[in-house]
């Protein structure tokens, strides 16, 4: 039997979070860090001139996120747009001024101030604080502007090397050169990070969370990554490069073989789909050999703005997503925004536990011409294009939830209707709510989070937050029951979708479809090749039997066909 990673033991072995697969080794490049406080500046004595200064460092860096943005596309153009907007934030720009007031010296105002921002996102959760690492960035460009140094980050690369980073901001990832970055390894950052998201769209191997990583790379001359396994050897023998060659080169084989329908051995189609979130991600995505979009997260059109978008500009874009892929499935998340991902233009309240909050469908219901208009335009759309378009509400917990929804849906004559699976009591209900919709796509990430009681942002949770937790699957299995006693298909949009092992189990628990980064999908679908649905649904009750995420894992593996280790 193949080893699932080179044997190895010792004080070099490092393991952290795998988020994007992929065995590379090569030298060690560490991003540069920021030079941070002027420790000798003197306090304000012009808190006007001193804000006006700092205003124009924010320019300079929202200018420069902008510029690197239109040379981008796709996600990443959309985060360094983000980005450039938190530059340009008014109320940091007031903050930062308070405390030129207080007296502060001006690279201390703009490092305390974006703290206090900082702390205020962290207690939002959700989308806000991911967008924590972005604002850092932003503090840091900000300061080393004022004291004219360059700014931190990746450094000018003169040969193919291995990324390490105590964090990597979302805008210095979006703009890696895959040809060059053999991999990424943090220190910080979690599985969900725009960091983590980005690399698996580049086809990056990555891993975060990866303890003594930063320390031991500034003593080592090599690294090898496998970043599936989350597992970093510092300066590995040849023994064990070669191992990590032979086990790359294995899957170049397997995934060269990887094409068509997604298909398990016997012959049971399971539908391999794109997770989105632009008309850009959509071009793209449209042109790899997958089978449509099985989440297209229409908030980014919305955030980072001060009015909604128009019917007419939500009706072009949604056009233009169901257009990339022709006569292929489309599946469309309405809003999933609320008090975790604020909305200048909602004047929601400010909210104790944003995550137990007013988000998702619960805002739409809310602000009922929010969803009104989104779904107008998503009628128009279909009416011009007539594709395969499927529409879902996200955060529905309850059957008088989906009823509303499907309502509101089937009245402008649009042809699929159905809810997120994200809540623990839509799970455990899924028959009664499945009756009300058409179908279902399991959000494992924050179904993993409710479960679990633990903040899917809290990097020190990630152990409870694995989507391999019995009680996570067991979730999943209520939800499958559910789907097959109202005859509805069942799909998963989480990251756990992605997993070329986990699939195996939700299939066998009787999951229809599988949405993901567009490039985790060839290595999903050669694993799924491997087995039959007899042996999917074998390895699922093994799961479901076992006491922890570590032993489903485990279990699951040793009944695998061992060349699937090769994918992960």
């Amino acid at each position: 039997m193949r080893s699932e990673a080179p044997s190895t033991s010792g004080q070099h072995v490092l393991h952290g979070i795998g988020v994007s697969a992929g065995t590379v080794h090569g030298p060690v490049s560490i991003v540069g860090t920021a030079i941070g406080v002027d420790s000798s500046e003197a306090p304000s004595h012009d808190p006007e001139g001193d804000s006006a200064t700092v205003q124009l460092a924010m320019q300079r860096v929202a200018e420069q996120l902008r510029a690197r943005a239109e040379r981008s596309s796709g996600n990443a153009k959309d985060v360094l747009s983000a980005t450039a907007q938190l530059a340009s934030d008014r109320g940091l720009l007031k903050t930062v001024t308070g405390h030129l007031r207080n007296g502060e010296g001006i690279t201390s105002a703009v490092h305390n101030a974006v703290g206090e921002y900082a702390e205020k996102l962290q207690r939002l959760g959700g989308y806000m604080a991911e967008r924590v690492a972005d604002l850092h960035d932003v503090r840091d460009r900000v300061i080393c502007e004022l004291r004219g140094e360059d700014a931190p980050g990746v450094p000018e690369l003169s040969e193919p090397s291995i990324l390490v980073a105590k964090d990597l901001a979302p805008a210095e990832t979006a703009t890696l050169d895959p040809a060059i970055v053999l991999g990424i390894i943090t220190e910080e950052g979690g599985p969900t990070s725009h960091t983590a998201i980005l690399a698996a769209q580049l086809g990056i191997p990555a891993a975060v969370k990866v303890s003594g990583i930063v320390q031991a790379a500034h003593t080592s001359d090599e690294l090898a990554l496998d970043g599936g396994a989350g597992m970093v050897l510092v300066d590995p023998s040849a023994t064990e490069i070669t191992e990590l060659g032979e086990r790359s080169a294995r899957r170049t084989v397997l995934l060269s073989g990887s094409h068509g329908q997604g298909l398990t051995k016997d012959g049971r189609h399971i539908a391999l789909l794109a997770n989105i979130g632009s008309a850009a991600d959509a071009t793209k995505a449209a042109a790899l050999d997958l089978e449509g979009s099985g989440l297209f997260r229409t908030e980014f059109m919305f955030l980072d703005r001060q009015d909604a978008p128009s019917v007419e500009e939500q009706t072009d874009t949604y056009t233009r997503v169901i257009e990339s892929f022709g006569n292929r499935r489309v599946v469309v998340r309405t809003l999933d925004a609320g008090a975790d991902k604020p909305l200048a233009f909602t004047q929601m309240p400010e909210e104790e536990n944003p995550a137990l909050g007013i988000r998702g469908l619960r805002l739409g219901m809310r602000k009922q011409e929010l969803l009104d208009t989104q779904l107008e335009a998503l009628s128009r759309a279909y009416r011009a294009t007539h594709g395969d378009l499927w529409v879902m509400a996200p955060m529905v917990a309850d059957v008088d939830e989906a009823h509303y929804f499907a309502q509101k849906v089937r009245a402008l004559g649009l042809p699929k209707v159905g809810v997120m699976i994200e809540v623990p009591a839509a799970a455990l209900r899924a028959s009664r709510v499945l009756r009300e919709v058409d179908f279902a796509s399991i959000g494992t990430n924050d179904l993993a989070q409710y479960t679990m009681a633990a903040d899917r942002l809290n990097g020190e949770l990630a152990g409870l937050l694995s989507p391999w937790q019995p009680a996570v699957l067991e979730m999943i299995s209520f939800a499958c029951k559910g789907g097959a006693t109202t005859h509805s298909h069942i799909g998963v949009c989480g990251e756990a979708g992605g997993d070329p092992l986990l699939a195996l189990v939700l299939v066998g628990l009787g999951v229809t479809s599988l949405s993901m980064a567009p490039k985790k999908v060839a290595a999903v679908r050669a694993s799924l090749a491997m087995h039959d649905c007899s042996r999917c649904q074998e390895m699922a009750q093994a799961a479901l039997d076992s006491s922890t995420a570590a032993q489903a894992r485990d279990a699951v593996i040793s009944m695998a066909d061992p060349a699937v280790r090769d994918l992960l």
